[in-house]
């Protein structure tokens, strides 16, 4: 955010403009429609002229068949032309939200572990939502109320020139103050728009974490203090908005009092230049709809600095997603296929703003083949250590090799191309069976390997029963199904991919006895020959593990194989006794 602070409205305003010129086609039929549209309204208000000095003045018969059905054709004119103008102006505004959306998605992609740590998943949707849609109307919408009503304006200035000079140069007094009003304007909603999008992103994460964690919340009778959070932030959102839409009023109220005052302006010098005989009726009446007609305008032209300013805004706040730094990937060496040997040496790792670091000093080999337990305490770093190794955080210091060399010097998606994870927190899409195992690269993969994966993770047993198997959709994060028929269709994808490296984060910790058998059983099929590491919280499951490391606070205070950790007495033996009562 920082970077952009120092950048001003109108760069930020003509960096988003960047986005639309890809429809920049669509863009000049719009402004064609407006010109025709502008024109039209023109058009109209000076036909008025004619119409009543020839009509009620002169009596023109033949001139007053013909002017109706000019001014019907005009208004037929300027519908087809406005029609014009609303369709390409909404397709490339909505062109522009969309593309906005997938590009900022993909920044968030790519952007490292610890962007997800510091910044809550619903503002990111903030930003991908409502963001996206005032950098939409900023970027166009905006832009069309600016060149539409500004094109009818000076239409209708040209009108009150073409009738009267004189008249229509007195009644110009009023702009000055009426451009001061709205740089004003501009300024008070480009303060608020910053606080207003922040206060929402603060909304979202309080209604998805009262909603997310409902059962708690009813449990422990927190409805009302739940309840007056959500209050809290929404006064302070109510607020806000009550002081753009009082900006917004006064600055509408201003520019109808300074039209008054112009219309005064007009009625005075046009009844001097009517009774100096230069201003017909006809001429009075086109610069009176002349003018009552540019008021509307104008007072569209003060309220698009609502729209414009929090459309500038919101950019601001995407762009500072887009100029985020991403995963370092300065790796150069390609990787095919490993052979999953893994040393750490030395390493540390701390999570950004905090002063003790999550790791401190590990250092150990996982060989090709074996298995490699790690247990301790919650909080010892167990799950730290485990995301450095696809790089989803890098070391503040010490090396990580596989196969001899420094993981940074792999390309990064080489790297992930040799780790499976099968995770205590499944993430399922919503989708199919098929799309959820033959997920990512493995898409395309024949319906015999699939089925191979399917049978060998165990979960061909519930899979068969479903009315259209691998076709069957499992809901959003996989809610139609059980915990443990997730837990499998995890184990089939790591199956699938058959990577060299698998890392299994308590794949069992949260399940009932016969799910954990069935899970138990697809992992001892997918684990052969691999380097496998192992979060365990139950240690039943890794007394055949080749080496246990031990953590607490950040360090390895114990390593060794189940017999020799027992036999030393120390804390993993009493982590043993401690699961071993409770399991009595």
């Amino acid at each position: 955010m920082t970077a952009n602070a120092t950048v001003s409205p109108w760069q930020t305003y003509r960096r988003l403009l960047r986005f639309a010129l890809p429809y920049r086609s669509l863009l000049w039929l719009a402004v064609i429609g407006m010109l025709i549209e502008a024109a039209a309204g023109a058009g109209f208000t000076k036909l008025m002229e004619p119409v009543i000095n020839q009509t009620f003045i002169a009596k023109n018969e033949r001139i007053a068949i013909w002017l109706p059905l000019t001014i019907v054709g005009l208004f037929v004119l300027r519908g087809i032309a406005g029609y014009i103008t609303d369709y390409y102006m909404a397709k490339s505004g909505r062109g522009v939200a969309r593309d906005l959306r997938v590009q900022v998605l993909a920044k968030y992609l790519r952007l490292p572990g610890s962007r997800f740590d510091t910044e809550p998943v619903p503002s990111m949707l903030v930003r991908l939502g409502s963001d996206s849609d005032q950098v939409a109307q900023a970027s166009v919408d905006a832009l069309k109320v600016m060149v539409q009503q500004s094109t009818q304006a000076l239409g209708l200035l040209a009108v009150m020139i073409w009738t009267s000079w004189q008249v229509t140069l007195a009644v110009l007094v009023v702009a000055p103050p009426l451009a001061w009003v709205m740089d004003k304007v501009g300024r008070r909603y480009r303060r608020i728009s910053h606080r207003i999008q922040e206060s929402g992103a603060e909304l979202l994460l309080a209604a998805d974490q009262s909603l997310s964690n409902q059962q708690e919340v009813k449990v422990y009778g927190a409805q009302q203090s739940e309840l007056a959070r959500y209050r809290s932030i929404a006064d302070h959102y109510l607020k806000l908005s009550l002081k753009v839409e009082s900006t917004r009023s006064i600055a509408s109220a201003m520019v109808q009092l300074m039209g008054s005052i112009g219309l005064a302006v007009l009625l005075f010098v046009a009844g001097y230049e009517a009774f100096n005989g230069r201003l017909s009726a006809g001429g009075f009446v086109a610069l009176m709809m002349a003018m009552m007609a540019m008021i509307p305008n104008l007072r569209q032209l003060t309220n698009v600095q609502n729209m414009l300013q929090r459309g500038v805004a919101s950019a601001e706040r995407l762009f500072e997603v887009l100029d985020a730094a991403e995963e370092p990937d300065s790796g150069s060496r390609e990787l095919a296929r490993s052979r999953g040997l893994i040393e750490f040496r030395e390493v540390t790792a701390r999570y950004p703003g905090q002063d003790r670091p999550a790791l401190a000093d590990i250092s150990f080999v996982a060989r090709p083949g074996t298995v490699t337990a790690i247990v301790g305490r919650s909080g010892s770093g167990k799950s730290s250590l485990i995301k450095l190794i696809p790089r989803f955080y890098d070391p503040e210091s010490g090396q990580i090799l596989l196969d001899g060399h420094s993981l940074t010097d792999y390309k990064l998606a080489d790297l992930r191309r040799q780790i499976a994870l099968v995770g205590q927190q499944v993430m399922l899409f919503d989708g199919t069976i098929a799309a959820n195992v033959a997920y990512g690269e493995m898409q395309g993969v024949d319906a015999a390997t699939l089925e191979r994966a399917i049978q060998g993770a165990n979960a061909a047993e519930f899979v068969d029963k479903l009315p259209d198997r691998l076709d069957a959709a499992i809901g959003a994060k996989g809610g139609k199904l059980s915990g443990g028929q997730r837990q499998r269709l995890a184990i089939a994808r790591a199956m699938l991919k058959d990577a060299p490296i698998l890392i299994l984060d308590e794949a069992t910790a949260a399940l009932d006895t016969e799910s954990e058998r069935l899970v138990q059983d697809a992992l001892e099929r997918l684990m052969p020959d691999r380097t496998t590491l192992v979060i365990a919280h139950r240690l039943s499951t890794i007394e055949h593990a080749d080496q246990v490391l031990v953590m607490d606070q950040g360090r390895i205070v114990e390593r060794g194989s189940h017999s020799e950790l027992l036999a030393q007495g120390g804390l993993y033996a009493h982590l043993h006794r401690m699961q071993f009562r409770e399991a009595e």
